[in-house]
């Protein structure tokens, strides 16, 4: 289990990357109340690093050498032990690359609620794979998690389209922009 549950640590659509993603957005964000929610969401998403990283230890401090490989999991091993390292569960180590930050507020907005869903699809794919109690649990804690940020990142977009000016417009907006189109 803990082979497939590390994608949400260090995998493409994992907590670190939400985390880097929002703390790193929230600078360009012109209004105070999205700045502050960035700043809220992404504080949680690091205590979400720390949950997942909980359950991968309590899934693979008590390992034999003989479960280790007959779960698949010694590639890891021999580079990290049973060590918390942030890699996809294809293996791929976590890559800046996962994460986007464009500096503008509606492209910013967007791509925080396809992550959102992203990552809830993974926890989706986990529970249907998952049948402790002791996992699934704080999977299904973590999966309405996304549903509540998806919710919030929406009111967020909502807020700045009403507050749609020169510093949120979309990319090139003549209106806005005197060099557009030339």
């Amino acid at each position: 289990m803990a082979k497939v549950i590390i994608s949400q640590l260090g995998g493409p659509d994992g907590e670190l990357a939400a985390s880097l993603r929002y703390l790193n957005q929230r600078f360009a964000m012109p209004y105070a109340e999205v700045k502050g929610l960035l700043t809220d969401i992404g504080t949680e998403e690091l205590a979400h690093v720390e949950m997942i990283s909980a359950i991968l230890y309590q899934l693979t401090k008590d390992l034999s050498i003989d479960e280790i490989k007959a779960s698949g999991f010694d590639t890891y091993f021999v580079d990290h032990t049973t060590g918390i390292y942030p890699v996809a569960a294809s293996g791929a180590p976590f890559t800046a690359t996962y994460f986007q930050s464009k500096g503008d507020i509606i492209t910013d907005l967007h791509e925080n609620m396809a992550a959102e869903q992203k990552a809830r699809t993974t926890y989706d794919n986990i529970l249907r794979l998952a049948d402790d109690p002791d996992v699934r649990d704080p999977i299904r804690f973590l999966r309405q998690r996304e549903i509540v940020h998806y919710q919030r990142f929406g009111e967020a977009l909502r807020i700045t389209q009403d507050k749609l000016n020169s510093r949120n417009f979309y990319a090139c907006n003549p209106s806005f922009d005197k060099n557009c189109g030339k």
